[in-house]
């Protein structure tokens, strides 16, 4: 029943749209301008840095958040793995916006920076290094992705961590395949390209 709840509690604070939040105190609505996407990235597009990072730094929280929970409310790995995942799934398909949200990497990174610290540090240095040298974020975000899953093997994290980093990866991914088709495109935006148009 424990888990269950965590669980639960776990999506239900995921789902708490923060850069929507954010944005719409400033008048914006992240679903109608830029990508539509309600996530840090949108944010930084439409709103500018400072709104980007708080708005990234508390869907970071909501992992980190989620995972302690459980781990105070359960005994074992299995719980806090699966509030984890929960948050990130709450973050992508949130209740409170009809399940329409974000690609879930700045959760995701709450969530394993207590899951496997080392895993996610060495995912966080691919994803700077992979934005750096394409400018793209989503690229970025997916090879962290992938990273995170492929590190967290390799360091012999437990069982049911690895399994979970895996899930995020594959939901961080394909979450992300509209952006890998317009980078393909040539169409994708870059960083430092602001959207000066609200409207897309």
């Amino acid at each position: 029943m424990e888990t269950v709840t965590a669980v639960a509690l776990a999506y239900l604070l995921g789902s708490v749209p923060f850069a929507f939040i954010l944005s719409r105190r400033r008048g914006i609505d992240l679903r109608r301008v830029g990508s539509g996407n309600i996530g840090a990235t949108n944010v930084l597009r439409t709103s500018g840095v400072r709104i980007a990072v708080l708005a990234m730094g508390l869907d970071v929280i909501k992992g980190v958040v989620a995972v302690i929970m459980a781990q105070r409310l359960t005994g074992g790995v299995g719980a806090p793995v699966a509030a984890g995942l929960a948050s990130v799934f709450g973050h992508i398909y949130p209740i409170w916006l009809r399940f329409r949200g974000g690609k879930g990497v700045a959760t995701a990174a709450g969530v394993f920076v207590v899951l496997t610290p080392w895993a996610l540090g060495i995912a966080s240095a691919a994803f700077v290094l992979a934005v750096w040298i394409t400018r793209y974020i989503s690229v970025g975000s997916v090879v962290g992705a992938l990273t995170l899953a492929i590190v967290a093997v390799a360091t012999d994290a437990p069982g049911v961590v690895e399994i979970g980093s895996a899930i995020a990866a594959v939901l961080i991914v394909q979450r992300h395949r509209a952006n890998l088709a317009r980078v393909i495109a040539g169409t994708e935006r870059r960083v430092g390209q602001r959207l000066y148009r609200l409207t897309d």
